[in-house]
């Protein structure tokens, strides 16, 4: 298919991701402000689901300096709120940490938790959890191996990482930014205990089909990464719509053979997220 709009009738309510499907990190795609007026005027809801880790607020904010206007959706989820939710609410593994953090990220992303009786800490030796928001995507080196030392602390000191976005990189502006989630798989992998919320959970679906007000038989999920979003709906129950706009851009030939391979089948393969 080359428009989404010979889909959007057989859905009430659409699951849309942020970052690589309605926008680069800078400004919005070509087509997407048209496709999302013309759903919402066709009287379908529409609710952004990000692994920001950011609360919806800034979200909200971002999105309306790049002409995003809260008349184009109907609300946003994002692993950050959950993150916020679980710290505040402390709810499965959330429950055993204690009020000590050490914050990893940018100081934009302390919104996860600045409003929470927690103390962040300036030694992974003296927290009781990494909370990992990922390297700052604009100024921020991209090597990983910078994060290094940090994570070494923890791991030596023993304490969890709670991961605030599961996605392992983005494109912003052409260009692509590490995140959380690839830090996230070096510490596990060196031994490290890591929580995370967002997709590919089917737990952060659970609230956004709250939003939306559909059943999951009448929602359609769109995003860009076969990883978090089209495996995250496939295990919520969502049909997907997969666009080839972000981290795939590159290389859509074999856009269908790669989702074939890790078990995934997208109703449909979109070059973007336009009419």
């Amino acid at each position: 298919m080359t428009g989404f709009g010979a889909l959007a009738q057989n859905y009430d309510g659409f699951i849309v991701d942020l970052w690589g499907v309605v926008h680069d990190g800078v400004k919005p795609y070509p087509g997407v402000l048209d496709c999302l007026s013309r759903l919402r005027g066709a009287g379908k809801t529409v609710v952004f689901l990000s692994n920001a880790p950011r609360r919806p607020d800034f979200i909200a904010a971002t999105l309306g300096a790049m002409g995003i206007g809260p008349s184009l959706y109907t609300g946003i989820m994002s692993s950050g709120e959950a993150v916020h939710l679980a710290l505040r609410d402390r709810t499965d593994e959330f429950a055993a940490l204690g009020s000590k953090l050490y914050h990893l990220g940018p100081a934009r992303d302390r919104g996860v938790f600045d409003t929470l009786p927690l103390e962040q800490v300036d030694d992974p030796a003296a927290a009781d959890f990494l909370l990992n928001t990922g390297p700052d995507d604009v100024l921020g080196p991209q090597d990983p191996a910078l994060y290094a030392p940090v994570l070494q602390a923890a791991l030596r000191a023993g304490i969890p990482m709670v991961c605030a976005n599961p996605d392992l990189e983005v494109v912003r502006d052409g260009v692509r930014i590490i995140c959380a989630g690839l830090l996230a798989e070096y510490y596990k992998a060196d031994g490290g205990t890591v929580i995370q919320r967002g997709k590919p959970d089917p737990a952060i679906y659970k609230p956004t089909l709250a939003m939306l007000a559909t059943t999951p038989a009448r929602t359609l999920a769109i995003g860009d990464s076969l990883r978090t979003d089209i495996a995250g709906a496939k295990a919520a129950g969502i049909a997907s719509c997969w666009v080839l706009s972000g981290i795939h851009a590159l290389h859509p030939d074999a856009a269908p053979q790669e989702a074939a391979q890790l078990g995934l089948a997208p109703v449909s393969i979109l070059p973007g997220f336009s009419w």
